[in-house]
Formats: C-alpha cells, structure tokens, sequence
C-alpha cells in the first residue's frame, strides 16, 4: 500500500520535513509513501480534499510567529478534511547566498514565515537588504546561483539539496522556534487528546463570545489555544478557532457542542488526534 502526501515544495521545505517524518512513521508499519510537493498551502489542501493525493502536510502555528492564516482560512472553507495526526517540527534557519559576505547582498527572498522569524537577525546583520516574499522557502533558491547579491532563508536540507553555500546558521531570532503542523485527509479522524474546532457567531454584541466559551468553561475542558480570523464578509465579523485538550467522543465534548448550538451560527470541527514531537 502506498499513501500519496502534498506538502508546499519544491523539495527543502519546512514542511516538506514534516512530510518526511509522517512518511517514516509510516513506513514502520509497512506503508510506503509518496510525496507530492505543492506550490502554495491552498492547492495542498485543495487536491487533497478533491481526492488527487491522500493526504496532506501543513503548518498551522509557529512558536514565534503564531498561526498560520492561509492555513485555517483555506480549511474553513473546506468541509471534507479531518486532522489524522499533529507534528511539532523544530526549525532552523540559515541563509544561503553565493555571496562573498554580508555586505555584498542587496536582497534576501523567502516565504513570510521565515523572513519574520528571523526579522531580528536581518535587521542586525542586512538592515538595508530589501525582502522579498516567496511562495516556499525553497521558491526563491533559483535566484541563487545568477545573482550574487541574492540571498534566501531556507534550511540546511536545501542548502544540501541545491548546493548553496550557508553564510550564517541559525539565524532564527530564537533558539526553540518550533513549527505545530497537521496530516489532514477526507477519512474520519483517528481520535486523540486533541479535538480543533472553528465556529462563528451570530452576530457582533457584546459578550457574544463568552457565551460559547462558557460552555466549555463550565465542562472544565481545557482550551490550550483559540485563534480569530476574519469571516472575510463584514468588518469586524470573525472566524474563531480553538482547540480542545480532549477527544471528541467524550459524553462531555459532546454535550458540551451541543449546548454551544444557541450562541454560535456556523460550527465545524475538524476531528480529535494526537501530538507527536519529532526530533
């Protein structure tokens, strides 16, 4: 049996790490992999949900930085994908150039994640470099080898994988930076000490958020995280995600939902899994 996974490519990337982890995991239970390298976290979870690959790997939150808009947008907009497990990833950047030294480079590319998780390091050693955004971290590595006054954030796989010469590793601005990714697929979640679930409100009053969140506070259910996004309708309107310290089935989970159906318009939940560090 093979599993197919997309990730955002093109090989190096981040997430692309947590594709390899989950595929090694896999591995030890006599599943092969195949992995399918994406151009933006969208289509990731697009031909995942459509049914093109198996499986997909995405960032949803990063120690330094937080969560990861495009990711919770794209899977609020879906209603086929479940959370079959959670990575947590450490991540270490470097930037890679064939410059000479650092007072040679004029611009830096990268995805925004990276360029903001290591803002404090450029604004040290390149304050005058102009940053440029990038699909991926690895999007931008063509760039490299025709332009000696380029340079890009990537990780020391790519560096390895394009042969890039490293000027400076690690340049992230904290030393345990870490990234939380989630293996999504259209098949019911395995359940887990973990359920993520998404809800907006009826309509934009005072206390209209504490309502739902009593609920839960009342059930004594842990929230160890709660995110807004905009509803992308009104100004003001929010998307509000939070995940569960408990599993789903739980007679208390569920009550809990259910008595959540007056305050809230619109509730998705994404499925209960489990969290496994990789090293």
């Amino acid at each position: 049996m093979t599993v197919s996974i997309a990730h955002l490519g093109p090989a190096g990337t981040n997430t692309e790490a947590a594709a390899l982890a989950y595929a090694k995991g896999l591995a030890q239970t006599g599943i092969s992999a195949q992995l399918y390298p994406c151009a933006s976290i969208p289509q990731t979870l697009r031909i995942t949900a459509q049914g093109q690959v198996d499986v997909a790997v995405v960032p949803v939150e990063n120690s330094i930085e937080g969560s990861v808009g495009m990711t919770l947008d794209t899977l609020w907009r879906l209603d086929t994908l479940q959370i079959q497990q959670a990575l947590v990833l450490p991540i270490s950047h470097a930037l890679l150039s064939q410059a000479t030294c650092l007072t040679t480079i004029r611009t830096v590319y990268s995805h925004p994640q990276a360029l903001a998780q290591c803002q404090g390091w450029i604004e040290k050693n390149l304050n005058s470099v102009q940053q440029i955004p990038s699909n991926s971290t690895t999007e931008a590595l063509q760039y490299l080898n025709d332009d000696r006054t380029a340079a890009a954030i990537a990780s020391t796989r790519a560096a390895e994988l394009y042969h890039l010469p490293i000027l400076a590793h690690p340049i992230n601005d904290y030393p345990d930076n870490s990234t939380r990714f989630w293996v999504l697929a259209k098949q019911p979640s395995p359940g887990g000490l973990h359920t993520s679930l998404a809800f907006t409100l009826p309509a934009n009053v005072p206390g209209a958020l504490v309502k739902p969140l009593q609920v839960f506070f009342n059930r004594r259910i842990n929230l160890s995280h709660i995110e807004s996004r905009p509803a992308k309708r009104l100004l003001g309107e929010y998307l509000f995600f939070i995940d569960l310290e408990a599993d789903a089935s739980q007679t208390s989970i569920q009550w809990a939902i259910a008595e959540l159906t007056p305050y809230i318009e619109t509730l998705k939940i994404f499925g209960s899994y489990n969290i496994l560090p990789i090293q």
